[in-house]
């Protein structure tokens, strides 16, 4: 079993940064790759960036170039930053662990970009 716990939503301006964080517990050892997805109102849920435990990293066209996915193992905690942010990243954002028994999801963080 993993947990997943996010952290470092809030309300930011367009044009600024946050950084997310999930923290992973549990048998981390296991775990394969590690993905951010975001799910706005009324919307689907959509992938935002990957990092595997190579280190190789895929973003999302929407957020590609602006943003940076990262990884502390030593933490055991997953990093996602946002800059030059836009409305359209309003979002709860949640992280995703693949491991070798199974997947698992994060409860969400909230984040809100003010226009």
């Amino acid at each position: 079993q993993v947990e997943l716990v996010e952290s470092g939503g809030g309300l930011v301006q367009t044009g600024g940064s946050l950084r997310l964080s999930c923290a992973a517990s549990g048998r981390v050892f296991s775990i394969n790759a590690m993905v951010w997805y975001r799910q706005a109102p009324g919307k689907q849920r959509e992938w935002v960036a990957t990092i595997t435990n190579d280190g190789s990293t895929n973003y999302a066209a929407s957020v590609k170039g602006r943003s940076t996915i990262s990884r502390d193992n030593a933490k055991n905690t997953m990093y996602l930053q946002l800059n030059k942010m836009k409305p359209e990243d309003t979002a709860v954002y949640l992280c995703y662990a693949v491991s070798s028994d199974g997947k698992y999801w994060g409860q969400g963080t909230q984040v809100t970009v003010s226009s």
